[in-house]
């Protein structure tokens, strides 16, 4: 009897200190910041601004586009961004939304970006697509909010 508490508690410990390897979430920023196939968009949220605001209280769904994504938008396109600050911040902000979107809840809706522009969000069984970007990865959670990585970067429309 006395062994099998022993065993018990050893088995309790051990499934405890497990626990301890789980990595504790962080910011969407902070999320952002830790994935290498962020990095593009990482260094681009330092590079506007935002990364305390995507630090903050949010709560904040970021369709985040891969690194991939980033490759496929024309040299002359990042370059006007580098350029013009406030342009690669609505930029960014298109693809943001206010609010925690887990792909579970999205609706073939339209959503508001935090830079005040429209977006068509769907769902056609397990895809989830904003805009014309695809869901690549979904429901990446943060402290103060998810993130979903995206296939594409959305461009808002001209003001």
């Amino acid at each position: 009897m006395f062994t099998r508490r022993v065993v018990s508690l050893s088995l309790v410990a051990l499934a405890l200190a497990g626990c301890a390897s789980v990595p504790t979430p962080v910011s969407v920023a902070d999320s952002i910041a830790k994935d290498p196939s962020l990095s593009t968009l990482s260094g681009l949220i330092a590079q506007s601004g935002l990364t305390a605001t995507l630090q903050g209280a949010g709560p904040f769904t970021v369709f985040a586009p891969s690194n991939d994504a980033f490759k496929a938008v024309p040299a002359k396109t990042m370059d006007d961004l580098a350029k013009h600050p406030d342009k690669l911040k609505g930029v960014l902000t298109f693809h943001v939304l206010a609010g925690k979107l887990m792909a579970a809840e999205v609706k073939n809706s339209s959503a508001k970006t935090v830079n005040g522009a429209s977006v068509a969000v769907s769902k056609a069984g397990e895809f989830v697509t904003i805009e014309q970007a695809m869901v690549q990865t979904s429901d990446i959670q943060a402290t103060n909010g998810v993130i979903h990585i995206i296939d594409s970067v959305l461009i808002p429309p001209a003001k």
